[in-house]
This record gives C-alpha cells, sequence and structure tokens, in this order.
C-alpha cells in the first residue's frame, strides 16, 4: 500500500469541492432521513429486507453534530483521516455464456482509502473506534451471467451483497447493530471502511464510485443483475419512489454486450443500494464468498434485536 498525507490544502479544498458536487443541492447537502428501524422480515419499499436480526453491540459510539432529529447531514459529517492507495489492489471479471467470475482481493483499484485502524489522535476516533484494519480478502465466485428472476424477492445477509467496478464490496445498510450505517458510521472520504474480516466495503454510495451520480454501470449485485448509479437517462436524481421494494426497476438496458430487464440503483436516501434481492442466487455464491474472506477479528457478542 502506498500512504499518501492526510488531505490538506489544496487537495482537501479539492475533496471538498469534488464531495460538493456528487451530494446534490449547495455545499451544504440536503438533509437525508435516517434509516434506523427501517429493517423488515418481509420486502418494503425503503427498508431493509433482512435475513437475520441478531444484530451486535459494536458499531459507532455516538450520534454527532450531522443528526438533526431524525435525520442527517452528509456534508456535516467528519471522515477518517488518511489517503492510502493500495497498489496490489487486483480485480478481474471474466465472462462466460453462463456466469460471470470474480477474482480480486478486495482492494479498492486505483482509489483510495483512510487510515485504519481509526487512531485515537484522528478526531473521529470520538465517534467511532473502529478497530479493524483493511487487508486483502481471496475472493473467487461467481454471479449469473443471465439472471432469473426470483418467485418472492430474497433477504439480504450481513456482509457482501454486490460489488463495484472497481472490486469493492457492496454490503447492505445496515451497521453491526443493525442500524443506518451511511449516517452513523464514520467512514474514509470515500464512504468505505473495513469490517471485522478486514474486508473494505460501502454501504452506499461513493465519490470514489465511477458513476454514482449517472445512469452508467457501477457494479453488480450477487444474483447477477446490474447496479447503476443515482440518476435516470435524463440526469434526474432517483429516489426510493421511483423502484420497487428491492430499490430496483423493470427495464431495458445493454451493459457490457448483454440486454438485462432489470436493473437496481443508488440513490442518496436509504436503503442506498439494495432493498433485497430481486434474482435468484446460484446455490455457491455466499459460501464462497464467505469462504474467501480472511480471518475474523474477535467480535462483542451478539444480540437480537426485534422487528419494530
Amino acid at each position: 500500500m502506498t500512504t499518501r498525507p492526510h488531505l490538506s490544502g489544496t487537495l482537501g479544498v479539492l475533496w471538498v469541492a469534488l464531495f460538493a458536487m456528487w451530494a446534490p443541492g449547495t455545499a451544504r447537502a440536503q438533509e437525508l432521513p435516517v434509516g434506523d428501524g427501517r429493517v423488515t422480515d418481509q420486502p418494503a419499499s425503503g427498508n431493509v429486507f433482512a435475513c437475520r436480526f441478531n444484530f451486535r453491540m459494536g458499531g459507532a459510539r455516538h450520534d454527532g453534530p450531522w443528526f438533526h432529529g431524525e435525520t442527517w447531514n452528509p456534508a456535516e459529517k467528519p471522515h477518517v483521516a488518511g489517503s492510502v492507495y493500495w497498489p496490489s489492489a487486483a480485480f478481474i471479471l471474466t465472462r462466460t455464456p453462463a456466469h460471470l467470475v470474480f477474482e480480486g482481493n478486495g482492494l479498492p483499484v486505483e482509489q483510495p482509502t483512510g487510515i485504519f485502524p481509526i487512531a485515537p489522535s484522528d478526531s473521529v476516533y470520538q465517534y467511532d473506534t473502529n478497530p479493524n484494519r483493511i487487508a486483502a480478502q481471496d475472493l473467487r465466485f461467481t454471479i449469473p451471467a443471465v439472471p432469473v428472476f426470483a418467485p418472492e424477492p430474497g433477504c439480504l445477509p450481513m456482509g457482501m451483497i454486490g460489488f463495484t467496478i472497481t472490486g469493492v464490496a457492496l454490503y447492505n445498510a445496515l451497521d453491526d447493530a443493525g442500524l443506518d450505517a451511511a449516517a452513523h458510521e464514520i467512514q474514509d472520504l470515500c464512504n468505505g471502511h473495513p469490517q471485522a474480516n478486514s474486508q473494505y466495503h460501502y454501504h452506499n454510495g461513493s465519490p470514489c464510485m465511477p458513476g454514482a451520480d449517472t445512469d452508467q454501470l457501477i457494479g453488480w449485485s450477487l444474483d447477477g443483475f446490474p447496479i447503476l448509479g443515482m440518476r435516470d437517462a435524463d440526469g434526474t436524481l432517483l429516489t426510493n419512489a421511483d423502484f420497487d421494494a428491492c430499490h430496483g426497476r423493470a427495464t431495458t438496458i445493454a451493459v457490457e454486450g448483454r440486454t438485462y430487464e432489470y436493473a437496481y440503483h443508488l440513490t442518496r436516501e436509504y436503503p442506498y443500494v439494495l432493498g433485497c434481492f430481486r434474482g435468484q442466487l446460484l446455490e455457491s455464491t455466499l459460501e464462497d464468498v464467505r469462504d474467501g474472506l480472511a480471518p475474523l477479528r474477535d467480535r462483542a457478542p451478539a444480540r437480537t434485536t426485534p422487528l419494530p
């Protein structure tokens, strides 16, 4: 890895400007509803249809000054220090007639991360003491090249539910405590951080994610359907009202020479990426993902959270 100085001076100003451009509105991005409690045991628009509810006691320690009652402001939320590039980052997506084969180490290709674990000297340590480091994974799994709609939408596991075109894992919108991860957890300037297996990931869109503020491909769901950016083809910013319970919609789009009849989209609002799986997963996919993760760091005991 290559560690670059904490963003300050001209580079820091540039990042602030880019973030303001990526978060529509003024330099103070508009308030977003906090997604706490929007987790269900069935598909529901604007919610995460979760596979389990035995959430742990981990996660960020405090609500910070970026919270305003039932809303939060991304432009006011601080970020983990540092700008680290990973020359060893590797990601290959191979297409066969039946499958897309992912091979990579989970490190972001040509994109930076912050410095983790969060250092006590970092000002954000008062809000989040994330003790996890970023480390390479050994990932090789397949997803359908021709996705098949499931008879009923499927629940989302904790952990990887998709991946970006830069090789970074996409997680659902929940943190380790079952709360709105994007709102509560302190992440780096790319909106990423590592979990207990040292897997770096995003819970929501990122200013470092190519295509996030467009209608272009940003990645793939594990069920094989593509994930597109936050806008429609005419440049209109999309919201939950534009999508079904899984955060996608029927559409005819051509991606890398293949036509799809459905796609997910990013949104600025919770649940950010997916609400459930609309397509059928291959039986081996989640197992192969788990098998490729680095060893787990010791974690706090789980607790069961009742449905709201």
